[in-house]
């Protein structure tokens, strides 16, 4: 009898996680779905100009170093090298920063009892890397329509290059999303500052060229790890002597961490904000 009654309480508990789940996903598809028409034009194609900002961003700067005559300082690839530093680190930007907003423009869905706080960040964490795979999908084929070859030296290195970008452009997200539902102002502010984890990335310039001292500040970046790791994963022979995977990683699980307390402790300030 006692066993039976374990079976049924099991069962009820899995039934209970897997209706919580789905209204989890219904809320958070409805959350994506208000996103995109809001945003882009009032029509869901519209998203699809989304992708075409970074890859613009991208080929723009690729054709002022050809212009001004650039070399590649690793590879005889150009237009390789300098894609392999700027992808993760617009990866980072364009998905946190438009995570900065998401509850601010989408606050009157709190109204609802069924959408939560984290409901709303997620979905536009979901739509925002959506965006971001299809632009470094349309960067590869361009790139491979060139004549490079963006198949990594290292794809293990490559690809946890990556995944510490994404969690880390979520965790960036959720913290400077509720700080900016709380201080609406806060928005510009990290808009701007994006241009200095831009710059300080080493992804649009190569900082080994500068003095030591201009390295290890930028090093407290952790933008410039990311960078700095997946160009490792590249170029044979490329210098680590400044790559700290510990550093990215641990910048990555505690803004995450960071992000989900301040979403937990904050949410009346965040409602009356």
């Amino acid at each position: 009898m006692t066993d039976q009654h374990f079976h049924i309480r099991n069962k009820e508990n899995k039934s209970t996680v897997k209706v919580a789940i789905a209204r989890k996903l219904n809320v958070m598809h409805a959350v994506i779905l208000r996103d995109i028409r809001s945003r882009y034009f009032d029509h869901g194609l519209g998203f699809l100009i989304v992708p075409l900002f970074p890859v613009a961003h991208v080929f723009l700067l690729l054709i002022i170093y050809r212009i001004v005559d650039r070399q590649a300082v690793f590879g005889d690839d150009l237009v390789l090298f300098f894609a392999t530093g700027l992808i993760p680190v617009l990866t980072f930007i364009y998905v946190s920063r438009f995570m900065s907003v998401s509850v601010l423009s989408n606050k009157s869905m709190l109204a609802f009892p069924a959408v939560r706080l984290l409901d709303i960040v997620l979905g536009r964490s979901m739509l925002e890397f959506v965006a971001i795979v299809l632009s470094i999908l349309i960067i590869l084929v361009i790139l491979v329509s060139l004549g490079s070859n963006p198949v990594p030296r290292s794809m293990e290195d490559a690809v946890l290059a990556i995944l510490c970008v994404a969690i880390l452009s979520i965790g960036v997200g959720i913290v400077v999303s509720v700080i900016t539902a709380i201080f609406p102002f806060f928005a510009m502010f990290y808009a701007l500052f994006t241009a200095v984890i831009y710059l300080t990335s080493g992804a649009p310039i190569y900082l080994h060229a500068f003095p030591d001292v201009v390295i290890y500040y930028c090093s407290f970046n952790p933008a410039f790890h990311a960078v700095e790791w997946v160009r490792a994963a590249y170029y044979l022979g490329y210098s680590e002597q400044n790559l700290s995977k510990t550093y990215l990683l641990a910048w990555a699980c505690g803004s995450l961490a960071v992000g989900l307390l301040m979403e937990r402790l904050l949410r009346r300030q965040v409602l009356n904000g």
